[in-house]
């Protein structure tokens, strides 16, 4: 088991495979915006454990040895659920129950990806995000403020961003929460007085158009029973593709 340092999180990265699932690992490897330990020899790990630096309670497991999954994992603290290949879901689970004695519950997570052209559904409050606009998304509640990125200049410059703009207020925010050399992850939020608006879906339907006009597919993962983000990646467009599963412990392993 080792902690890896900042200067291997490429060697990790390219080892990971470039797939919609690994999007936001692979992104955050290469930024060393996370913190990842591995069992086994570079670039043949038998096991990877990632923590995201923007959701550090929902670490990303990697590997086919559930043994050496949890072995990297249970020490570690602060942590609700671990998000793995659907096959091995099981298996970790019940490890996790055996050594523990927690119930276990699973929960899946849905990712889609959009390879014909994103159906753009206009609306008139919505449109593209610039620097001009950085003082509008700090006055925002802070999860519309956008994530993935240290600052939100970053987020302007490197990313693309889209929003909602009600009464001089942003009141939704569709930006690239991840990105790799192929894809990019959408990340979504409208304030809940807002929701059913249509806001969030012509903001992230603009996001996957300029996502696509990058020559990158976009990338759409939630969870099995969001339905109302299951809805919006089929207006646009998007098809599942993949899935994996969170192992979610009842009580949080310390």
């Amino acid at each position: 088991m080792q902690k890896l340092k900042p200067e291997q999180y490429e060697i990790l990265a390219d080892s990971l495979e470039n797939q919609p699932t690994t999007v936001i690992p692979t992104s955050r490897l290469r930024t060393s915006m996370c913190s990842a330990y591995t069992y086994g020899v570079s670039p043949d790990f038998h096991a990877v454990v990632i923590f995201d630096s923007f959701c550090p309670d929902e670490p990303m497991g990697f590997g086919h040895d559930v043994n050496a999954i949890w072995n990297l994992l249970k020490y570690k603290q602060g942590w609700s659920c671990i998000g793995v290949d659907e096959v091995h879901a099981e298996s970790l689970g019940n490890l996790i129950n055996r050594t523990t004695n927690s119930s276990i519950q699973y929960y899946g997570d849905i990712y889609h990806t959009l390879e014909k052209p994103a159906k753009y559904l206009h609306n008139k409050c919505v449109r593209l995000l610039t620097l001009n606009d950085k003082e509008r998304i700090s006055k925002a509640p802070k999860e519309i403020q956008g994530n993935g990125y240290l600052t939100i200049d970053s987020m302007l410059i490197d990313g693309i961003v889209a929003g909602a703009i009600v009464d001089n207020s942003l009141v939704t925010i569709a930006h690239i929460y991840a990105e790799t050399d192929l894809y990019a992850d959408i990340g979504v939020f409208t304030q809940e007085h807002y929701r059913g608006s249509g806001f969030a879906t012509a903001a992230a339907s603009l996001v996957a158009r300029e996502i696509q006009a990058k020559g990158k597919i976009p990338v759409w993962s939630c969870g099995e029973d969001n339905y109302a983000s299951l809805k919006i990646a089929k207006k646009i467009g998007f098809t599942k593709v993949d899935r994996r599963t969170y192992v979610i412990p009842e009580t949080i392993i310390q």
